[in-house]
């Protein structure tokens, strides 16, 4: 099975800009869950890097998550009384 030439130059270790495009958001975004440390980050120099593997596994554990809230009973109807 051949590798799409994207998925060739995605790197393990990306900028802002890179790790922004790969998840589909803007690089202001990305700068606002970085410094409200709802992301993998780290700092190299004075430059924000991120981990390929790092941003996969922060996505499937916040995928997992949403799929357990989805999952949840739904809450019983309440009876409505005649009357009221």
């Amino acid at each position: 099975m051949a590798e799409s030439r994207e998925a060739v130059n995605i790197r393990e270790v990306m900028n802002i800009k890179e790790a922004s495009e790969y998840l589909g958001v803007s690089p202001d975004t990305l700068y606002k869950y970085v410094y409200e440390e709802k992301i993998p980050a780290f700092k190299l120099g004075n430059r924000w890097k991120f981990k390929k593997s790092k941003l996969d596994q922060w996505m499937e554990d916040k995928s997992s998550t949403r799929e357990e809230r989805g999952k949840k009973k739904p809450k019983p109807a309440q009876s409505v009384v005649a009357g009221r």
